[in-house]
C-alpha cells in the first residue's frame, strides 16, 4: 500500500514509542521509570469508576452528540466558572475524544496551506505534526536553558509574519513542567492582540501545579483575550482518566 506524500513527512509519536518500550521492559521484570506519556501514577478515583459502571447498568451506551451531551457541556461550564471565574455558553464548548483530538481538529478548521502556526518549544511532539497535516508551516520558538526553558515576549515579537495565524502556548508544559506568571502572560496576549493572532492555550496540566505556584488560565486576561483564545483541557490527568479520552475545547 502506498502512502500519500504528506504520510511520509510525519513523525511518529516519540512519546508513545517511548512508552511502549517503558512497559515491555517492565513486562520482562526490569525496573523501569517511564519518561514517556503524561499519565499520573494514581488510579480514577472510585466515585467516577462507580458512577461510569451504574451508567452503563442505566443504558447510557448509545450515540450522543459529536461535539458532547448537554450534560457534559455544563459540567465544563461549571469548573471552568468555578476555577477561573470564566463564563461560557453550551455553543462555545466542543468535547473531543481527549485533548489531543481537540487539537487536531482546531489545526483543521483554522489552518490554511501555509499559514504559521507559532509553537514554544521544548513542545509536546503532536503540535508540530498535526500543523502539518493541517497544511500549515509549524514555527519553533526556542526555550532555551538559560531562560528557564521559557519564551519571550520578544521571540513572539520577532517571528511573526504576514503568514502567522496561531500562537500554541501550553502551561504548566510538557515536557519541562515550566508554567508562566499572569505578567509574562499579559505580554504574550498584548502580542498576540496586536497582530490579530488566535491563541491555542493548552492547560491540561492546570492542576499539576508545585512550590506554590497559581495557574492563571490565558482567557483570564480579559474579555478581549477571551474573545481571540481557544483553551484546551480535559480529564486525563487532573483525574487520573488519560484512558477515557475526555478533552474539550471553550
Amino acid at each position: 500500500m502506498k502512502l500519500s506524500k504528506l504520510a511520509k513527512t510525519l513523525k511518529p509519536s516519540a512519546t508513545l514509542a517511548i512508552t511502549a518500550k517503558a512497559k515491555e521492559l517492565k513486562a520482562q521484570g526490569i525496573d523501569v521509570i517511564g519518561f514517556g506519556a503524561g499519565e499520573p501514577d494514581f488510579d480514577t478515583p472510585d466515585n467516577i469508576k462507580e458512577y461510569a459502571k451504574e451508567s452503563i447498568d442505566l443504558g447510557f451506551t448509545k450515540y450522543t452528540a459529536a461535539g458532547g451531551t448537554n450534560e457534559l457541556k455544563e459540567a465544563i461550564i461549571k469548573r471552568t466558572k468555578l476555577d477561573y471565574n470564566l463564563e461560557y455558553k453550551k455553543n462555545e464548548i466542543l468535547v473531543g475524544s481527549g485533548a489531543k483530538h481537540v487539537l487536531y481538529n482546531l489545526f483543521q478548521v483554522l489552518v490554511d496551506n501555509d499559514d504559521e502556526v507559532l509553537i514554544p518549544s521544548p513542545y509536546w511532539v503532536s503540535y508540530p505534526e498535526q500543523v502539518k497535516i493541517a497544511g500549515g508551516k509549524p514555527v519553533i520558538l526556542e526555550g532555551l536553558q538559560e531562560s528557564g526553558f521559557k519564551i519571550s515576549k520578544k521571540q513572539i515579537e520577532t517571528a511573526i509574519t504576514n503568514r502567522t495565524k496561531i500562537l500554541v502556548l501550553n502551561y504548566p508544559a510538557n515536557p519541562t513542567g515550566i508554567t508562566y506568571n499572569r505578567q509574562e502572560l499579559e505580554g504574550f496576549a498584548e502580542v498576540a492582540l496586536k497582530n490579530n493572532l488566535v491563541i491555542i492555550t493548552d492547560e491540561i496540566y492546570d492542576k499539576i501545579l508545585y512550590k506554590d505556584e497559581k495557574h492563571t488560565s490565558f482567557p483570564q486576561l480579559g474579555s478581549d483575550v477571551k474573545e481571540k483564545t481557544i483553551l484546551v483541557n480535559g480529564v486525563s490527568k487532573t483525574y487520573s482518566m488519560t484512558g477515557w479520552r475526555i478533552g474539550y475545547a471553550a
